[in-house]
């Protein structure tokens, strides 16, 4: 008796989406999920490294303690915007969904750290603003500051370390 109150017991637990009667059916389909997502997240990798290589090469500058982006930027943006969208399209393909595209903001040593933080934020909202204007929609981007706490080059003791940590990078998250 106790064995068959535990079979019905496993039988409905694995029914999940499919019928109880079916837990074959039940384990394919968890299965099945758990492929999709390591499949998903081996497109997502792929996407943020590619991000993250093209980020750094499209680098736009900015004004010293500011979010004004420097002149010059606009085919770097453009160049960007044009990567974002084509991921878009490799995530569609891959059936990827519920993303979202993370700019984040980074800054070098120099300050108080909360101020730091509150900078970062802007020149990430700048760079998501860059992004929206030239075709990414503004609801798949998410402006993130990060302050110093990322530093590509430690220590960032002389101005050409400073101006490597002084970025933005861009990631899709699930």
């Amino acid at each position: 008796m106790q064995r068959h109150i535990l079979s019905a017991f496993v039988l409905l637990a694995l029914a999940g989406s499919a019928r109880a009667d079916d837990p074959l059916g039940a384990l394919r389909s968890k299965a099945e999920d758990k492929v999709k997502g390591s499949a998903n997240s081996a497109v997502v990798d792929k996407i943020n490294a590619k991000l993250l290589d093209e980020g750094r090469k499209n680098q736009c500058s900015f004004k010293t303690d500011s979010d004004v982006l420097e002149p010059g930027c606009d085919e770097k943006a453009k160049r960007l915007a044009n990567l974002l969208i084509d991921m878009k399209k490799q995530l569609a393909a891959s059936n990827v969904k519920g993303y979202h595209f993370v700019v984040s903001g980074h800054t070098d040593s120099t300050g108080k750290a909360d101020h730091n933080v509150e900078l970062s934020k802007k020149r990430a909202a700048a760079m998501a603003k860059e992004l929206a204007a030239r075709g990414v929609p503004r609801d798949e981007i998410v402006p993130v500051g990060m302050g110093s706490q990322k530093m590509l080059v430690k220590p960032d003791d002389t101005p050409a370390k400073k101006a490597k940590n002084r970025r933005y990078e861009i990631q899709v998250q699930l």
